[in-house]
């Protein structure tokens, strides 16, 4: 097993004995010496370091640790009973049912027995029991359903805040029941301050800075009218600090803890606490650990989005050098072919080909060299992304596809707009290959002899383009890559436009695309534009 992330697992032991320190109410006394406390202390939390690599073994030793020492006092028990809480969820998280029942009731066994503290169990007992441990690992299992769907680790769905309010209500609720009849406020009083404290967690993801300064005022108001239930109340107020240091910088960072330990210190004073060097270093430890915690899990989380920003700028330039070698490829093949298709076609005519046979020959000649020239362009451009591609006139272009169309027996009437001039080249540029792929595809499936219209207009500042053809005769179906409307429909798309093909009701086929323009004096945001700009990721 490697070992990674120990300086996660040494913040997360050093919060456990913070907690378990925290939660203490004497250290030492008559039946139990100060220095069998601070075993106790270690014990119950150092173990929460091996929590996130081996969380069912944990678990089970809290369980059997807590049982052992029932009756040795709440002040002991209280942190080891969080602890427990929190490797249950962690075990949910991490494991599956097989793991998590079995543990999930002995830990609920060993509440019981903490809560009934000898006595039978009673229905609240049984209550409390369930909800200490059910909400933790209810919480853990829905992390853990949703952790494929999210890669950042960031999940946004609000059935997580439930949870995380159900949680802190269930916590606050629990930790500070028992102290409600003793204190100055009404029952309802204290009653009101647990369940907004709880409910505050439902947005410390997206409003962690409001919810620390609510934890702190809360807290402080129950340290003045219910010091024995601030104890819980504190430990919203740390997790309000540990969620707010994973999404700030130092900066603030130390401002919240400083803030947070001034709260703790009136606290305590509150509370009648002998202030000294040894308890001054103890809540500075408490203070600094989720403080720590939550810096840490903010720099994992930046190094992890930089990391998959990399890997996917690697898998863009892989995706851009193997279209490369493929568009290398193609052009060896098509050229070799094409090639051989205009030497033959001159050897054809030199040999003595006369009347309407010379004039195809002549035809494929000049089309096989016009080939081979879009060829090299291309792959220059694509050798050289700086470089320009030689583009023509696109109304030439299209002008000069309807006449070798024609040349080959269509019947095509080409009609373009004085204002088609003005639009953007790249829009005229496409608008031309879209009307030499339809021209192409009313020859292969139409035949010669059918009739084509092609209208290329500038109509409610988009740049249209139609090409119309009737029904033609039986022909022999031509050879076909089946990309052709498909890679229309991607450039029409590319420049945020929209393609659509179809038969029409007369039995011919009508192909239409549209271009949107910018308003006049704006510049064009489209695809094409932001790739040319170096902007498009």
């Amino acid at each position: 097993m490697r070992w990674r992330g120990f300086t996660l697992d040494f913040l997360l032991a050093m919060a456990g004995v913070a907690l378990c320190a925290l939660t203490h109410q004497s250290w030492g006394g008559p039946d139990i010496p100060g220095w069998l406390t601070v075993v106790v202390v270690l014990a119950a939390g150092l173990p929460l370091g091996l929590a996130r690599r081996m969380p069912g073994p944990v678990a089970i030793y809290l369980a059997l640790l807590l049982v052992a020492l029932d009756g040795v006092g709440a002040g002991i028990l209280d942190g080891l009973q969080i602890l427990l809480a929190l490797t249950a969820g962690a075990l949910a998280r991490t494991r599956d049912w097989t793991w998590t029942l079995p543990v999930a009731a002995l830990a609920c066994a060993a509440t019981a027995i903490h809560l009934a503290s000898g006595a039978a169990p009673t229905g609240s007992v049984l209550f409390y029991t369930f909800g200490i441990i059910g909400v933790p690992v209810a919480i853990g299992r829905y992390l853990r359903s949703q952790s494929a769907a999210v890669p950042d680790g960031e999940e946004r769905s609000p059935v997580l805040d439930i949870l995380l309010a159900g949680g802190g209500v269930s916590f606050a609720v629990l930790g500070t029941w028992a102290n409600w009849p003793e204190a100055e406020l009404h029952a309802w009083g204290i009653g009101l301050l647990a369940v907004l404290s709880g409910l505050a967690l439902g947005v410390v993801r997206w409003l962690p800075g409001a919810v620390l300064l609510l934890e702190s005022a809360l807290l402080l108001v129950a340290a003045g009218r219910a010091p024995d239930a601030a104890a819980s109340l504190q430990v919203l107020l740390f997790i309000a600090l540990g969620v707010f240091a994973s999404q700030v910088t130092w900066r603030w960072l130390l401002a919240a803890s400083a803030l947070t330990c001034v709260v703790t210190l009136l606290t305590a004073v509150g509370a009648g606490a002998e202030v000294t060097f040894w308890w001054l270093l103890v809540l500075a430890t408490m203070v600094a650990a989720p403080a720590a915690i939550g810096a840490f899990v903010r720099v994992r989380r930046t190094a992890t989005r930089r990391e998959v920003e990399l890997a996917a700028e690697r898998a863009r330039s892989d995706r851009l050098a193997e279209r490369e070698r493929i568009a290398r490829e193609v052009h060896d093949i098509v050229a070799h072919h094409v090639g051989a298709m205009v030497l033959r076609a001159g050897a054809a005519e030199y040999a003595g080909a006369a009347g309407p046979a010379a004039e195809a020959l002549a035809d494929i000649r000049a089309t096989g060299h016009q080939v081979l020239e879009d060829l090299r362009g291309l792959l220059t451009v694509l050798r050289a992304p700086g470089a320009e591609l030689p583009v023509g006139d696109p109304e030439d272009v299209m002008r000069d596809a309807a006449a070798r169309m024609a040349g080959a027996g269509l019947e095509v009437a080409l009609e373009i707009a004085p204002e088609v001039a003005v639009a953007p080249l790249v829009a005229r540029a496409s608008a031309a290959r879209i009307v030499q792929e339809g021209l192409t595809n009313v020859l292969k499936h139409a035949g010669p002899g059918a009739p084509a219209r092609v209208r290329v207009e500038v109509h409610d500042h988009e740049l249209t383009v139609e090409v119309r053809n009737a029904a033609g005769g039986a022909v022999p179906m031509l050879p076909s890559s089946g990309q052709g409307i498909a890679g229309m429909r991607e450039r029409a798309h590319a420049l945020g436009g929209r393609l659509t093909a179809g038969p029409l009701p007369d039995g011919g086929w009508r192909l239409a695309a549209a271009f949107a323009l910018p308003e006049q004096g704006s510049d064009w945001d489209c695809a094409v534009t932001r790739f040319a700009k170096g902007s498009l990721r």
